[in-house]
């Protein structure tokens, strides 16, 4: 159900509602939170309305906090760990999967847009009660083990920018209060939460490729790595970390919510394919984004440490005091380069396992409650655990890189979980109406399900 807005009273490309309408459930966002794009009041029913690089511009954050999740230290383990085990042979496979994310993530955004419901919401209502309740606790399990990676992979970048003076707990206790700053900044609009996170993927982008620039890796085989398929029993392992790396349960549920951010009247088609079009350029775009990134690490690790003897024991945590040892300080010491990355990636992907959280709770639960107290409900269900990991492991670097491994493993095996209801409601004319996918494109999600399904 779509609810009414006030019409725009101005050109503003920007404008806050004054009327709340108290909706009978639980939203994504507020009439009164989203963003109102210029002219979209104004789209003919059918018509969709030519290319606009304004339109684009503010249709631009959801794909930003999406791809987070491609970004977040469980990601940068897999790199690290897929280039110092298998060297530049699985490049092939982080571009595949990608691309088979990409895909995900559009279709994704396409039932949030169509339906103006989040796909948790959607599969509350569609699916027996049962169903429902054993997919929320496979994507808060998914959750779970992403946000472990996510804040232990914060509290390292602390430890390392400390200088070891703050032990891992102590860094992930820093890290939790993150939600908090979240809801702060959150009461300022959408777009500030978005331009936090354009800073940190800018700021992961800039380390990464300072780092890469050092290393000089080979473009030979950097190339041959992209284009030409290898897949050894020894790296299996590795292979599986990248596919769980890439493709997160958690970010399909949370990327039907995003789209919601932008005023668009499902009842209006055109709109709704203007905003579709414009989400896929800038989803697109964000993921092409991190997949540099991704490479970058890989090759940077591949380059270094493939077939020596730290092959075997290199991790997150001494991940950067080895680059620092082979590669050398300078003006900007590349631990600290590493540090300053890895913190990067852990904070944005620990906000946007927050807003996963009250998501995938929300929408599955039909819990209402104030936006804090979820928040608060969410983040425990991970800080608890990982205080505990943090605790029992802080000085077992070796245990900690294997558990970052198997978490990456457990996200490939919890995949078809998020999947499944994904591709059987965006295939529903009942659900999805005029805008539901059409042969052509569920042949293609069958192959990429089936993909998934093998490498997992």
């Amino acid at each position: 159900m779509a609810y009414p807005t006030p019409p725009p009273d101005g050109p503003d490309m920007e404008t806050e509602s004054t009327h709340l309408l108290p909706p009978p459930e639980d939203l994504a966002f507020e009439p009164h939170e989203k963003i109102l794009v210029l002219d979209v009041e104004s789209v003919d029913e059918m018509a969709v309305p030519p290319f606009s690089w304004k339109k684009l511009w503010f249709f631009t954050g959801p794909g930003l906090l999406m791809s987070v999740a491609f970004l977040d230290p469980g990601n940068l383990e897999g790199d690290l760990q897929a280039g110092a085990i298998a060297g530049y042979s699985l490049l092939w496979l982080l571009m595949a999967a990608t691309a088979m994310g990409l895909l995900i993530q559009t279709l994704s955004a396409r039932v949030g847009v169509a339906t103006g419901r989040h796909l948790a919401e959607l599969c509350r209502e569609e699916y027996p009660r049962g169903v429902g309740l054993a997919l929320w606790l496979m994507a808060e399990v998914a959750l779970i083990g992403a946000d472990i990676q996510e804040v232990i992979g914060s509290a390292i970048a602390i430890h390392i920018l400390s200088n070891g003076h703050l032990p891992l707990w102590a860094g992930v206790l820093i890290t939790a209060s993150d939600c908090f700053f979240f809801l702060f900044l959150e009461n300022y609009g959408v777009r500030k939460l978005e331009a936090l996170f354009a800073f940190l993927i800018g700021t992961m982008a800039l380390s990464f490729a300072l780092m890469f620039g050092d290393t000089k890796p080979s473009g030979k085989e950097l190339l041959m790595g992209l284009l030409i398929p290898k897949l050894s029993s020894k790296t299996i392992r590795q292979a599986v970390g990248v596919v769980g790396g890439v493709i997160m349960p958690h970010n399909v549920f949370l990327h039907s919510a995003l789209v919601q951010s932008r005023k668009v009247d499902p009842e209006k088609k055109g709109q709704v394919q203007e905003a579709i079009n414009y989400y896929n350029i800038e989803s697109t775009f964000a993921l092409v984004v991190s997949f540099i990134i991704n490479l970058c690490v890989t090759t940077i690790f591949a380059k270094g440490f493939h077939g020596n003897s730290q092959t075997g024991t290199i991790g997150l945590v001494n991940a950067g005091q080895y680059l620092d040892e082979k590669y050398g300080g300078g003006l900007f010491p590349i631990l600290y380069i590493w540090g300053i990355g890895l913190l990067a990636a852990g904070q944005s992907s620990t906000i946007t396992g927050t807003y996963a959280g009250q998501f995938i709770m929300g929408g599955f639960l039909d819990l209402r409650m104030k936006k804090w107290l979820r928040a608060l409900i969410t983040r425990s269900f991970a800080i608890v655990p990982t205080i505990v990991v943090a605790i029992v492991l802080d000085k077992s670097e070796a245990s900690l890189d294997i558990l970052n491994e198997w978490l990456n493993v457990l996200q490939s095996m919890q995949i078809p979980f998020a999947l499944i209801p994904l591709l059987t409601l965006v295939s529903k004319e009942k659900v999805m109406g005029v805008f539901q996918i059409g042969p052509s494109l569920e042949v293609i999600d069958s192959l990429t399900h089936s993909f998934l399904q093998f490498t997992c």
